[in-house]
């Protein structure tokens, strides 16, 4: 890319200014600063070429600056802070950020990230919403627990604190003036969140009933709605990974490989590359999974025995990572998914984004539902065996040490 037409700009964003510096025929100089309004991003978008290239880090407010900036320029660069080094610099300031964009850019040796559409946009924001949500409604419910502490009033006698009969049960308890004031205060702040709660779920799950993929997902077994929104919003298209390889190193799940001199490759922790929200998303639907019959628990169990839970439930999320990718790329519900299971989803999704409830009784269709569960545990509990069963043939076949298909020195 090198000594193309055109000019190669580094902007170094900050929240109200963005340092510009220009690469022109090899050569990078300061050009001043912009100040980031709607107004001065338009006036300086069109004052730029054509042909130019711009590169800016991923910040909060990149994807905004870069729609600003398309219509005007060749490409526009979002790059992660990690591929340009930037970090780990001996002298940091704007300037010398913006003419180290700039340079590398010119150079060609920045990987843009990938710019998610404005149905990924949408659907993450909804998530981190929720997300905030659910932590804020937590947060209030262990002030409520840490006042029935203070006043000594043991563990309540219902499973569910903030059930119907939780919060009558918390009516009726007698405490101090401050310490009521607070429990009413806090139960007012939760009611308030469940409704934002059930405002947002229902928005996602009636985006997700829309969609395809990840109606797919849900055939999993311990796979809900917020587990498949949170994997589709990070990855997109799956058509963007070549393999489920370079999927589960997008997602950081893939561990790390030392190897120096004649010594074996060792493998460690997982990388963490990548959205953290979709590794645990993935971990606590690995979690679910694994306790359903079936290939997946067969898989935790076997890692479980040797490596322990922490480990095997991680790399029942790397694999659940590798299933998914599979299932998207070829177009295919899940081969060991129990039907009846499947429809209970999705009627309880479409009861979240607001779908009638069916009235009347359920005479003896419940008695064949819960017949038609049964046979379909069996079914997988089956091919959890013949799991169980092909590794025990492996393993007698080839008696070598395993250590590992991505730990391997020709592998690594």
């Amino acid at each position: 890319m090198g000594g193309s037409v055109g000019r190669a700009i580094g902007l170094d964003v900050h929240r109200d200014f963005c340092e510009v510096a220009i690469c022109e025929a090899g050569r990078v100089r300061s050009a001043g600063r912009v100040q980031t309004t709607p107004e001065r991003l338009e006036v300086f978008a069109r004052s730029l070429g054509a042909d130019d290239r711009v590169a800016l880090e991923v910040t909060g407010a990149a994807w905004e600056i870069a729609r600003i900036l398309e219509p005007h320029v060749r490409r526009v660069v979002v790059v992660g802070p990690d591929d340009t080094g930037i970090r780990q610099a001996r002298a940091k300031t704007d300037r010398l950020d913006a003419r180290t964009l700039a340079r590398l850019v010119w150079a060609g040796e920045l990987d843009a990230v990938w710019m998610p559409d404005e149905r990924c946009r949408v659907m993450r924001r909804r998530l981190a919403r929720r997300e905030q949500l659910v932590r804020a409604r937590s947060r209030a419910k262990n002030e409520i627990h840490a006042v029935l502490m203070r006043r000594l009033q043991g563990r309540p006698p219902m499973s569910d604190l903030f059930g119907v009969k939780g919060r009558a049960w918390l009516r009726t308890l007698e405490l101090p003036v401050e310490e009521a004031e607070t429990l009413e205060s806090v139960m007012r702040q939760i009611e308030f969140l469940d409704a934002e709660i059930a405002a947002v779920e229902r928005l996602i799950a009636r985006e997700v009933l829309g969609s395809p993929d990840a109606r797919r997902l849900m055939t999993v077994p311990g796979v809900n709605v917020i587990c498949a929104a949170t994997f589709l919003a990070a990855i997109g298209d799956i058509r963007r990974f070549r393999s489920a390889r370079a999927l589960v190193a997008y997602l950081g799940l893939d561990p790390r490989v030392r190897q120096s001199g004649t010594e074996p490759a060792r493998g460690g922790r997982i990388s963490k590359r990548g959205s953290g929200s979709v590794r645990w998303a993935l971990v606590e639907a690995a979690t679910s999974v694994v306790r359903q019959p079936g290939p997946l628990r067969a898989f935790y169990q076997r890692l479980r025995a040797r490596r322990g839970h922490g480990k095997a439930v991680v790399a029942s999320a790397r694999k659940l990572a590798s299933l998914f990718w599979c299932l998207l790329s070829r177009g295919e519900d899940y081969a060991h998914q129990q039907p009846s299971l499947t429809a209970q989803k999705l009627r309880r999704l479409e009861l979240t984004a607001g779908a009638p409830v069916r009235t009347g009784k359920p005479s003896g269709v419940w008695v064949t539902h819960q017949r038609m569960r049964q046979a379909e545990k069996q079914l997988a509990a089956q091919a959890q065996a013949s799991y169980e069963r092909m590794v025990r043939d492996w393993k007698a076949a080839s008696p070598k040490k395993n250590v590992g298909a991505s730990v391997t020195a020709e592998r690594a």
